[in-house]
């Protein structure tokens, strides 16, 4: 038992340390001009080093010290959790475009008109070999890190269950299965609320004091604290991998129950049996099914933060939030109640497949609106809104005498609702300044005229004006969920039961094995490379495209 309660535990935290990641992708993207593209290759990545060993490790499993090898895999997970967090200490703090000179900088992004230098060390800044190399470094180290996550999560799962299985009585093992399966639903959960609660912290909170910090975490070029979440996860794995060190090889078997006699396949005939499971029609198609909905889930899970953020103008943290309390749990109600159904009914395999055709069925239609529900992007000037359209060329000019600079990114709110990429853009020549040196509001704009006078602007993107929407999204995509997920089980017992019994272990590594390679792995590549062909304004880093600023939302909703 105690090794059940330690197995839990660490598997809870070895999936706080890969979810958190999702959780904060959004936020990561942000931090170091990555295209989503990138992210999703990343995010997914920790994928090919489970699947280069993982069928080395189900081969090996009665032949090793099990808990002295899930001890070492913990290892590597906990350290590759703490170089995920790395980056943040090997570069500088995080630079963004400011009104108000700073301890940083004493350049601003007003219009400054009859200075055209005064821009030079800004458009350019940062453009250093240094600043070039010092990215494909924090890459590196991120690439590594997922790589040695993927690799030290190997025998952590199936060497856990199978000691636990070998030890338990009969009776109890299947509550102890149960108890575990149920921690690997809750943990992505947990991983959200996670990074719903870190990314309220400025993300250089351990290197600039409180006052110096001139964003709240609503302007969109805030950045949260990314790299906490993954040092609170790391330190979890290791406190939780110490007492695998001293679990015996082999336990005396729990009291109460007749003695198994386990069946070894002979590994000699591997060909055979795997021909002989891809060859079963009903394997490989429920095997097809469950392939086509995981890419989909992958996906879903790596972006739906970013989703939420740009549809519906939320913060990063609030959008974690209800992924963590609402969407995630609705999936294990839905797998919950699969499972009861099926255990309630004592379901003939027809019967399961009937009742995985109705989830996804039924999941469709509730599904189908959610295409419809948001709005498109805010109104931006020189981006999605030309004002030459509506007051003949005067817009186009209003700001050339500020000699503004390409890259600046510091959106503004006019009082003619329309969005401004930086003060510069709008012709603001004036910042009124709270008494905590943030920004109140800029005045005498150029290119904001309301009844012949110049406008004034807030900071702060104007936001897509979506907020009435957002509820009855939120309800449409959890109840979705439940329905899919509904059919969790069901296809699990078609593949069970309709493979030969001394099959079985194999037919499910197989399974596990298609749906990395062809799922887990590609499907936030996928949804990370459509999210990008949808971007209309590419932040650009040494001339390179670097994270996408605003995006086109109708076209990143419907594809």
């Amino acid at each position: 038992q105690f090794f059940v309660f330690c197995h839990g535990l660490l598997q809870l935290s070895q999936l706080l340390v890969s979810g958190y990641l999702k959780s904060s992708i959004s936020t990561i993207e942000r931090r170091y001009g990555l295209s989503s593209q990138t992210s999703g290759l990343l995010a997914s990545f920790n994928e090919v080093g489970n699947t280069l060993l993982i069928v080395f490790i189900s081969y090996f499993g009665s032949r090793v010290h099990r808990p002295r090898f899930i001890g070492c895999g913990a290892v590597l997970v906990s350290l590759a959790g703490f170089l995920m967090s790395l980056p943040h200490f090997i570069t500088g703090p995080y630079k963004y475009d400011q009104s108000v000179a700073s301890m940083f900088s004493n350049t601003t992004d007003l219009c400054q008109p009859g200075v055209p230098g005064s821009w030079g060390n800004l458009s350019n800044a940062g453009c250093t070999p240094h600043a070039a190399r010092e990215n494909h470094e924090v890459l590196l180290v991120m690439f590594i890190a997922q790589v040695l996550l993927g690799i030290g999560g190997v025998p952590i799962q199936p060497f856990g269950i199978s000691y636990i299985d070998d030890f338990a009585s009969e009776r109890n093992s299947p509550l102890y299965l149960g108890i575990l399966f149920s921690v690997t639903v809750i943990g992505p959960g947990v991983a959200f609320m996670l990074g719903s609660a870190m990314l309220r912290f400025y993300v250089d909170i351990d290197k600039v004091t409180g006052d110096e910090v001139q964003l709240t975490n609503k302007d969109p070029r805030w950045v949260g604290a990314w790299w906490l979440g993954f040092l609170v996860a790391a330190s979890l794995v290791a406190l939780s991998a110490v007492p695998y060190f001293f679990f015996p090889r082999e336990m005396p078997k729990e009291v109460g129950e007749v003695l198994q006699i386990a069946l070894h396949t002979n590994t000699s005939y591997f060909p055979l049996v795997l021909l002989r499971n891809l060859r079963h029609p009903v394997y490989l198609l429920v095997v097809l099914a469950q392939v086509n909905l995981s890419a989909m889930v992958a996906g879903l899970a790596t972006f739906m933060g970013k989703f939420l953020e740009r549809q519906f103008s939320l913060t990063a943290s609030l959008a974690n939030m209800i992924i963590g309390a609402v969407n995630i749990p609705g999936a294990m109600v839905g797998i919950v109640v699969g499972g009861a159904i099926l255990k309630r009914f004592q379901m003939s395999l027809r019967q399961c497949s009937a009742m995985c055709v109705l989830g996804m069925f039924l999941c469709l239609l509730l599904a189908f609106p959610l295409l419809f529900l948001g709005c498109p992007t805010q109104k931006v000037a020189g981006i999605t809104y030309s004002e030459s359209s509506e007051f003949g060329h005067h817009a186009l000019e209003c700001n050339l005498q500020c000699n503004c600079p390409e890259k600046a990114y510091n959106p503004i709110c006019g009082s003619n609702a329309i969005e401004y990429i930086s003060p510069c853009s709008a012709g603001c020549s004036i910042v009124n300044i709270n008494a905590d040196n943030s920004v109140l509001n800029y005045t005498n704009c150029s290119c904001i005229s309301k009844n012949g006078l110049a406008g004034f602007a807030k900071p702060g993107t104007c936001g897509t004006g979506c907020s009435h929407l957002f509820l009855p999204f939120v309800v449409l995509s959890c109840l979705a969920g439940i329905l899919a997920s509904t059919s969790h089980t069901p296809s699990f017992m078609l593949i069970l039961r309709s493979i030969q019994p001394e099959d079985k272990s194999f037919a499910v590594g197989i399974q596990f094995m298609l749906l990395r390679v062809l799922a887990w792995m590609p499907g936030p590549v996928l949804y990370g490379s459509a999210i990008d062909t949808t971007c209309i304004f590419w932040e650009k880093k040494c001339d390179r495209k670097a994270a996408c600023r605003y995006y086109d939302n109708n076209l990143f909703r419907q594809r």
